[in-house]
């Protein structure tokens, strides 16, 4: 079996599923073909929670094709209404539904007429066609907390403002790269600077506090990919300020905390628009105060020097090891952006090339990285992402998952520092990537994703292994170049950590003075040309 089509980000619903079963009782049912049903498996797989509410496929059969959708999505929803009794239903078809062009809002407004209990029934609003996953997630988040703050405004709810300085975290959600972790750091950095987390959403939300969300005084999106509509709407409609700067590696994490002190000081000279009395202006403003009476610069100088240890690693011999040293970046737009200024500004690693596969995005990610990197690659094309390695011959890659794959088969070392990514990002353990304990995470994986290529010329050192025993498995890239035992010899006594990148040069000269038959004499020559 080969693998036909490689997607980085999947297809609209999946970003719908991904919401609605990120919140407490929330239950989704997907109106999709056998074979569009794989998210129960892959989260179960991927996120290791002892407890979660699978995703409902209302199935679409040749029974269905025959008599209609409608009867069969309407059983659906009364049903595991009265099953699970959820806060929401969240319906949902797949890009293969949706070419049947039903109206599924049509079904939606039938089961609110039969069911008998408090459910809220959504159709999700998304252009199966024209957005992917995240784009979907985004707007399916911005769908369900409109929802609810227009159905709380019916209801005269009050959204005055708590008494206590409190902030949202928007975007934190299921099958995120480290998301549950860096929310952990997210929250440990906040109850420092003595500001309390009013909500967090959708991972481990209810909707029903969904209304509680203006009650905060500002909103925190720590991933582009998913939150900003969501705060774009809050600000709209409630004037709650936002901040959208990640706080990954030293320099962001400080600039995300400067940040947090300007909306403070904001919010102290513009109190009365948050309250109606004296009295609450009065305490808003004192409250404030007292968070800002922590020296902010000083916790900042605090924190890189004895809970970071990445400034002082960027000044040690080992990193300094690493100036200068080529690495290509890609992922998407958050993680990649701020990996490649980490690397570039904190690292002093030269970033030959940085990318995304978010080209919704594009225009931001250009913004962010321009002056950090040498060329930059937005495509959703995985050959074009090998290609672009291929030629380029980075000391390391950090990207997603395939290009794990691409730097194995190149004999590349490679980070993974975005999603897709496989089971062994999903770890057990704390690795936050935000925040000043990110910063350790980080560092580790950057000098380690290096180094680790010396690994076989270490053990070369040491006899770790036999050089002879290695020999036949060294594996021809062109099938029709054919190399002498000699040049086999010479080309496994070069440290393991360069040898593809030797053999590669050696080959690309051979094909380009019609060589077939690699000779030491060849090897020599290649040699020379390449340091001419």
């Amino acid at each position: 079996m080969k693998l036909a089509y490689w997607m980085y980000a999947g297809p609209a619903h999946l970003g719908t599923l991904r919401v609605a079963s990120s919140f407490k009782n929330v239950h989704a049912i997907m109106h999709a073909p056998l074979g569009d049903d794989y998210f129960n498996v892959m989260r179960s797989m991927l996120e290791r929670e002892r407890d979660f509410t699978p995703v409902t496929a209302s199935i679409v059969d040749r029974h269905v094709l025959a008599r209609g959708s409608q009867e069969k999505v309407v059983d659906n929803i009364t049903r595991k209404e009265k099953e699970e009794r959820p806060d929401l239903i969240v319906l949902t078809p797949t890009c293969t539904s949706s070419i049947l062009q039903e109206d599924l809002q049509n079904f939606v407004n039938r089961a609110l007429t039969l069911k008998d209990s408090h459910a809220d029934v959504l159709l999700a609003d998304v252009n199966h066609y024209r957005v992917n996953e995240f784009q979907a997630a985004d707007r399916t988040l911005e769908q369900i907390v409109r929802f609810y703050i227009e159905k709380a405004k019916r209801k005269n709810f009050d959204f005055s403002k708590n008494q206590k300085i409190s902030a949202n975290i928007l975007g934190v959600f299921t099958l995120g790269f480290h998301n549950t972790h860096d929310c952990r750091e997210l929250k440990r950095l906040l109850t420092d600077l003595g500001i309390e987390i009013n909500e967090i959403i959708p991972e481990g939300g209810n909707v029903t506090n969904l209304c509680n969300l203006p009650k905060a005084h500002f909103n925190i999106v720590p991933y582009r990919e998913i939150g900003l509509m969501t705060a774009m709407y809050l600000k709209n409609e409630f004037q709650m300020p936002y901040i959208s700067t990640t706080p990954m590696g030293i320099l962001n994490t400080a600039q995300f905390i400067r940040e947090i002190e300007t909306v403070l000081k904001t919010f102290i000279q513009n109190s009365s628009d948050y309250s109606n009395s004296q009295k609450q202006k009065n305490s808003f403003a004192e409250e404030a105060a007292k968070i800002l009476q922590k020296d902010f610069q000083k916790y900042i100088y605090e924190q890189s020097r004895f809970v970071s240890q990445a400034a002082w690693f960027s000044r040690s011999i080992d990193c300094q090891n690493l100036t200068g040293k080529r690495a290509i970046v890609f992922g998407d737009a958050t993680h990649a952006a701020s990996m490649t200024k980490i690397l570039s500004c904190e690292m002093g690693i030269r970033v030959v090339c940085s990318g995304t596969y978010c080209k919704h995005d594009a225009d931001w990610f250009r913004e962010q990285v321009r002056g950090f990197c040498d060329e930059i690659l937005i495509t959703e094309d995985h050959s074009q992402v090998g290609d672009m390695i291929s030629r380029l011959e980075p000391a390391a890659i950090f990207g997603t998952q395939m290009e794990r794959h691409v730097g194995k088969r190149l004999d590349i070392p490679c980070g993974v520092i975005s999603a897709p990514v496989h089971i062994q990002n999903f770890p057990l353990g704390y690795r936050p990537f935000l925040g000043y304990e990110g910063t350790n995470q980080i560092a580790d994986l950057v000098y380690n994703s290096f180094t680790l290529g010396m690994e076989d010329h270490l053990l070369e050192i040491f006899n770790g292994h036999d050089t002879k025993q290695i020999l036949p498995k060294i594996q021809l890239e062109d099938g029709s170049l054919e190399w002498s035992k000699d040049a086999l010899e010479e080309l496994s006594r070069i440290p393991g950590f360069v040898r593809g990148k030797v053999k590669r040069n050696v080959e690309k000269f051979a094909r380009q003075n019609n060589k077939l038959f690699i000779t030491l004499e060849l090897m020599f020559a290649a040699k020379e040309a390449v340091n001419a």
